[in-house]
């Protein structure tokens, strides 16, 4: 399986890439992956040329390319001004609409502060919702304070878990049973009624 790891980190060394690669290391303890990193910052300009041309230049189509042929994404932004980077937004507007349909993704993000842990709630789920990807339920904020910190491992692991499973097309649902009796909603309201 493939798996696309988007970096927006714009130093280096960055914090948003450290918290990328713990990611996609976790993930691949949990299924087997062929791994590819898309660093933004090193398509920033072909980014920006691709709004006033219309067309990637050719990293950047590669890197298209690489993320709409994955089987799962992990999305990693730092967080400014309260919301995802604009680099990281501007990436995901050059994509084409319909190229995260039904394509497991993992959101994550990096901040000062963990005060903006909410970006995760209220910036990057709705637009990956809006792109029809599937997020994952746990998505992982890393603030300062958290690094060598008790708790950001645990969240990592258990939303790489959750990105394995559905790349293997696994449902976190309980298996579905064949061997239990459906009682048709209306004789069960009627039970109730006569019971009453």
């Amino acid at each position: 399986m493939k798996l696309v790891v988007v970096s927006a980190g714009l130093s280096v060394p960055s914090s948003t890439r450290l918290l990328a690669d713990r990611l996609a290391a976790a993930v691949g303890r949990q299924a087997e992956v062929e791994l590819e990193v898309v660093e933004l910052r090193d398509l920033a300009v072909e980014i920006a040329h691709n709004f006033t041309s219309g067309f990637p230049g050719r990293k950047l189509a590669a890197a298209l390319a690489a993320v709409t042929g994955a089987d799962g994404l992990i999305a990693v932004t730092p967080v400014f001004t309260a919301s995802y980077s604009g680099l990281f937004k501007s990436f995901f507007d050059v994509l084409d609409k319909d190229a995260l349909a039904g394509k497991p993704v993992l959101i994550a993000a990096t901040g000062g502060t963990a005060r903006h842990s909410l970006v995760l709630e209220h910036a990057l789920r709705p637009m990956f919702t809006y792109l029809r990807a599937v997020v994952v339920p746990t998505g992982v904020y890393a603030a300062s304070e958290d690094w060598g910190a008790e708790g950001l491992e645990g969240r990592v692991e258990r939303a790489a878990g959750e990105l394995a499973a559905l790349m293997r097309g696994l449902s976190a649902a309980a298996p579905v049973r064949d061997d239990l009796d459906v009682v048709p909603f209306a004789e069960r309201l009627a039970a109730l009624r006569s019971a009453g």
